[in-house]
């Protein structure tokens, strides 16, 4: 009986440790979606006023599933997959902050990467960002100098593509710098020398800017329950895809991963194992990888998956150019 007993009370011990949750995520393949293609019904990249292209292949992003409750078992299983990986939950949904907070963080670096990607993507279409002040601090430095509706175009003499590079320049140089302010005003091109003075910590010159774009059409993306930032290249090509005559794609099933910046440049993301993984399940003939993470896709790779390195929009564009000619790309 005392055997019977212990054995009894073991296996439910042992059931119970299993049932319970752990402090751990289990980061698995999440979906792929053609950035060409739709949704719901629905264009995920929709242009109206203007004609699109259309494309014989497809250009998919791809993302990681979280499974955020995990119990042992689940665990277990995850450590012995190939396809999966078990990571310390904080990683994904760090120390006082609710599922609820970083989903809604999520969902906003997904909103600003769709804004980036269509900035680096019109910039590269020939429609130039326009920095424009907004207000001027009555008693900041710029104060009688400049003015609200000028266009910064340039600071100490360097370009100033888009409105973070101003901010860039002047932070640069140490407060009570005399900078030169290049700028156009009612179509004139001018300079005005602005002595930067420290405030909050910082240097700054007294003017609020926007980022302006002007272009003769409506651009959108219209995607949902996606979250997270590492779309941005794939709709940055998506864009310029539909919006030239020639096929990025080649014809072929081109999956991709990476964040982009207003200026094209293409940054590190999280799970690149597990996208890798979706990418060939979903039929990719080739997969670009942001050059911070060639190493990691390196060590994960898939049975007849390429490996393309990309550290910008323009680096991608010329990778599949090349692709497309039969030539070598850059590989990681």
């Amino acid at each position: 009986m005392t055997v019977l007993l212990g054995a009894l009370f073991t296996a439910l011990l042992s059931i119970g440790v299993l049932r319970v949750p752990i402090p751990y995520v289990v980061l698995g393949p999440g979906p792929t979606v053609n950035t060409l293609g739709t949704t719901d019904g629905k264009e995920v990249i929709q242009v109206s006023g203007r004609e699109t292209s259309t494309s014989a292949g497809q250009l998919r992003l791809t993302t990681v599933g979280v499974q955020p409750t995990v119990r042992l078992r689940g665990a277990i299983a995850g450590w012995f997959s190939d396809d999966e990986a078990v990571v310390p939950r904080e990683l994904v949904y760090p120390p006082g902050e609710s599922t609820e907070q970083v989903e809604q963080r999520n969902a906003e670096d997904f909103k600003a990467s769709q804004t980036s990607a269509e900035t680096a993507a019109l910039r590269k279409l020939g429609f130039p960002v326009q920095v424009v002040i907004k207000t001027v601090a009555g008693d900041g430095p710029a104060a009688g100098t400049l003015k609200a509706g000028d266009l910064i175009t340039s600071v100490d003499g360097q370009p100033v593509p888009v409105a973070a590079k101003v901010t860039e320049l002047v932070r640069a140089k140490p407060a009570g710098t005399a900078l030169t302010i290049g700028y156009t005003r009612d179509g004139v091109p001018a300079t005005a020398t602005v002595t930067s003075q420290e405030k909050d910590g910082r240097p700054r010159i007294g003017v609020e800017i926007d980022q302006q774009q002007p272009h003769p059409f409506t651009l959108g993306i219209d995607l949902g329950d996606i979250g997270g930032p590492s779309a941005g290249l794939m709709f940055a090509l998506g864009i310029v895809d539909k919006l030239t005559p020639a096929d990025l794609t080649g014809g072929q099933v081109i999956a991709g991963t990476g964040t982009i910046d207003d200026e094209g440049v293409v940054g590190p993301i999280g799970g690149i194992a597990q996208k890798l993984v979706g990418a060939k399940r979903a039929g990719a003939k080739v997969f670009l990888v942001p050059a911070d993470n060639c190493a990691e896709a390196v060590r994960n790779p898939q049975p007849d998956l390429p490996l393309l390195r990309v550290g910008s929009l323009d680096e991608a564009m010329t990778a599949l150019e090349a692709l497309r000619a039969g030539g070598q790309p850059a590989r990681c």
